[in-house]
């Protein structure tokens, strides 16, 4: 993944602790990168990082920190993602409990399968995807070329 794009943290409220025990078994690694997350996921990213590195002030510096995704966070997400600057998405979301904002969320993640962000949305996915060797290397996933697309609905 390129050091200048950003790892994006999300998770659904009954699926945060899933992520902060997934972060806190990732943090050696994690810190190498600039994170974004949403809402309070990040605030308890921030913490979670901090209890293995110390210095909150310092970790809380590294996470560009959205509004909850209710209160447009995954579309904030979504418009970096749109701009090239997010190098994957861990979004732990609960497949158990209606969310109020489902669209958003749905949209969020149909901007990462179309600019080809590599996301992970539970625990096992997630360790796939950090253990490769494409993580750290100078993998550069295709975009694939909407201009046709775009053109045909101008005419």
């Amino acid at each position: 993944m390129k050091k200048d794009r950003m790892i994006a943290l999300v998770a659904h409220d009954n699926m945060k602790q899933d992520l902060a025990q997934w972060v806190e078994w990732n943090c050696n690694l994690l810190m190498r990168y600039d994170l974004v997350c949403t809402g309070t996921t990040g605030r308890l990213v921030a913490r979670t990082l901090a209890e293995r590195h110390g210095n909150f002030d310092q970790i809380a510096a590294k996470i560009k920190l959205l509004k909850s995704g209710p209160l447009g966070g995954d579309q904030q997400l979504g418009a970096m993602i749109a701009e090239g600057r997010i190098a994957a998405l861990f979004f732990f979301w609960d497949p158990m409990e209606a969310q109020p904002h489902d669209v958003d969320v749905k949209a969020l993640l149909r901007l990462a399968t179309l600019y080809n962000v590599p996301t992970a949305v539970n625990p096992a996915t997630a360790d796939f995807i950090i253990s490769s060797p494409l993580f750290e290397g100078d993998y550069e996933p295709s975009v694939k070329d909407y201009t046709g697309y775009v053109d045909r609905s101008l005419k």
